[in-house]
């Protein structure tokens, strides 16, 4: 055995070779890209990037309450994977919420209002919390999330009445709040809101407010490539909260600008 380690030694000798023999490169030649820890992973990354998310809500005030709308699709990245999802929601005895954006932080967002309908009703009390309180509750929560650099990835909008007092507020994910006759999430920021500054008036009735949303919905199925045809609508009034089944809008294809959509445009493909 001590044979075999003695004469090893000089073929050792050789392959590491002495210091004076050793060069070092002055160009990498092989190199790696870049290392990426499980945790890192999971607290920088994941809070940055939605997974199953819906599109628009419309919320706005009508002659007996308020109404809320949104289609039923849930996007799994680019690809329009569900089409069954509610995103419109009861909240306690005299609110309604509606959500865009994240569905498992929406959600989440239920699992709040719950604690917080659950534990105000423990005071037993004979009060109730209306819509204001949800809508300031939820800036607060979307704020505090924000600054602790975890979003909630949502925009929300908030309805409700209470003691004859019709209330609609709408809050973003970085707790951005603001409450108006009509509003919107998502491209309804953009396509639903020019029709609703032209159409509404605080005087429509249910029937009126219905097709004023209809048409929304309808504008924004025409553009925004997330949403479908399928859409749920959700009221509230002095009286509570009432549910629709969903259906689905009847829509239609042969418009000239749907048919040639570059005519004109330059360098289009």
């Amino acid at each position: 055995m001590a044979t075999n380690l003695v004469d090893s030694t000089p073929a050792m000798n050789n392959l590491l070779g002495s210091e004076s023999d050793s060069q070092r490169t002055l160009y990498d030649f092989c190199t790696s890209h870049y290392v990426e820890s499980i945790y890192e992973r999971t607290i920088r990354f994941d809070p940055w990037y939605p997974y199953v998310t819906g599109t628009s809500v419309v919320g706005i005030k009508y002659k007996d309450g308020i109404l809320l709308a949104a289609d039923m699709g849930g996007s799994y990245g680019s690809t329009l994977r569900y089409k069954g999802v509610e995103r419109l929601k009861p909240v306690g005895k005299h609110s309604i919420i509606g959500a865009s954006g994240e569905i498992s932080d929406f959600q989440e967002i239920m699992r709040f209002l719950d604690e917080l309908i659950l534990s105000d009703n423990m005071w037993d009390d004979g009060n109730s919390l209306g819509p204001k309180e949800v809508h300031n509750y939820l800036t607060r929560v979307m704020y505090n999330r924000r600054n602790k650099f975890n979003p909630l990835w949502n925009s929300l909008v908030l309805g409700g009445v209470k003691n004859g007092q019709k209330y609609l507020g709408t809050v973003s994910m970085i707790g951005v709040h603001y409450e108006d006759n009509h509003v919107t999430t998502g491209f309804g920021n953009h396509l639903a809101r020019p029709i609703l500054r032209d159409e509404w008036h605080e005087n429509l009735t249910f029937e009126e407010g219905v097709k004023l949303l209809e048409k929304c919905m309808r504008v924004l199925l025409y553009r925004d490539r997330s949403a479908v045809n399928k859409i749920q609508i959700l009221k509230i009034t002095e009286e509570g909260v009432g549910t629709f089944p969903p259906y689905s809008l009847k829509t239609y294809w042969n418009f000239s600008a749907f048919q040639n959509p570059t005519v004109g445009a330059e360098g289009s493909w």
